[in-house]
């Protein structure tokens, strides 16, 4: 197995730790659940740049890297890499970490689409994406 590249050195957009009902019998979580965490970080990523309310319309590329157990501490980085006239495109990454370790891994990763969206959840404009950001 190749080793993971280094973990992002900016604060997650989400940190958690996880926990017995997100898990199988075997105390692996589900992959819905990690699935979860990374949308509601993409999320918070969409409706802070939107300024306002932001729907999911795709996931692209997720794999599962490694398994994430009971107990592990798990940081997902997301960043806003692409907007278009109303969409936005954000990179996820999740990490693991032990809660007694310091080595961290990489579990998974994906791409995901999101929609700026009005009151009555119609498209509307996304600011630009800044320069250098």
């Amino acid at each position: 197995m190749a080793e993971d590249p280094a973990c992002p050195t900016d604060a997650p957009t989400i940190r958690v730790t996880t926990m017995p009902a997100d898990a199988n019998s075997y105390g692996d979580i589900f992959g819905g659940w990690l699935m979860g965490q990374m949308d509601m970080a993409a999320g918070l990523v969409a409706a802070r740049h939107s300024a306002g309310r932001a729907v999911t319309i795709a996931v692209e590329g997720m794999q599962f890297l490694r398994p994430v157990s009971v107990g592990d501490e798990v940081s997902v980085f997301a960043t806003l890499v692409k907007v278009g006239t109303t969409s936005m495109t954000i990179d996820v990454e999740a990490w693991r970490r032990d809660r007694h370790a310091t080595q961290t891994s990489k579990v998974t990763q994906a791409r995901f689409v999101f929609v700026a969206v009005d009151g009555a959840g119609r498209p509307r404009q996304a600011p630009p994406l800044a320069r250098g950001a």
